[in-house]
């Protein structure tokens, strides 16, 4: 347990994408909870929950099942950020259709827990055994523990990627704009026309050959060296 908090508080955001870090929390899970099989981890994937990252297929095959209903203790970890455990999946009549897929993949028991970081819910972390009562009451303090430093990671993690797609996004934004503006100076040096004008220009060209805009403007700057005025297909 000690290892996998210390492997996690060493894990350096940016080093990793995001996937990646989902799938080291996977592998250090399995190491702070060994009473577990196999894991995995539940998050909003487009707006709808599923499993992100697994360290076996089968977990992957469990959770599908309750994707399918609505129903089962790792939805319910991350609707109510509680822990949910199932001791015996054959005695289980909370969860049915979750338990019966669980026990065809030859799991006794079941463990989720929350995912909390500042007490907002960014998923579920999903332990599987394939003996009865496998979880302790330890597991599940232990769960907790590992649970809460995940989460930290995990958001931080996403946090950070975002900011650099939205980082990434701005510089394309700008780079496209600049491109746009010294494609209308080219046009206003060879047309007698307004910054406006060869604006249109652009934007007529772009839907005639339904060709995005700045698609249209880095061709015509990159042809402008050797651009005859003549047998130009940017005309007003």
């Amino acid at each position: 347990m000690a290892k996998s908090l210390q492997a996690i508080s060493r894990f350096c955001i940016g080093d990793a994408t995001l996937q990646e870090t989902l799938e080291r929390v996977a592998e250090l899970s399995l190491e702070a909870v060994p009473s577990a099989d196999l894991a995995g981890i539940t998050m909003l994937l487009e707006g709808r929950p599923r499993t992100a990252v697994f360290t076996d297929e089968a977990a992957h095959e469990i959770d599908s099942a309750q994707y399918e209903t609505g129903t089962g203790p790792c939805l319910d970890a991350f609707r109510h950020k509680q822990v949910f455990r199932i001791d015996d999946v054959s005695q289980d009549h909370h969860w049915p259709s979750f338990s019966e897929a669980a026990a065809a993949y030859g799991v006794g028991s079941v463990m989720s827990i929350p995912l909390l970081a500042r007490h907002e819910g960014v998923g579920a972390l999903n332990f599987y055994s394939r003996t009865v009562e496998a979880f302790s009451d330890d597991d599940v303090q232990v769960g907790i523990a590992f649970a809460t430093q995940a989460a930290l990671l995990l958001a931080s993690s996403q946090a950070y990627w975002d900011a650099e797609q939205l980082q990434s996004d701005m510089a394309t934004a700008m780079e496209s704009w600049a491109t746009i503006e010294r494609a209308k100076g080219i046009l206003m040096g060879v047309h007698p026309c307004s910054e406006h004008e060869a604006l249109q220009i652009l934007v007529r060209t772009a839907q005639r050959e339904k060709r995005k805009l700045p698609e249209i403007a880095e061709e015509l700057v990159a042809k402008s060296r050797r651009w005859d005025p003549t047998e130009s297909p940017y005309s007003s």
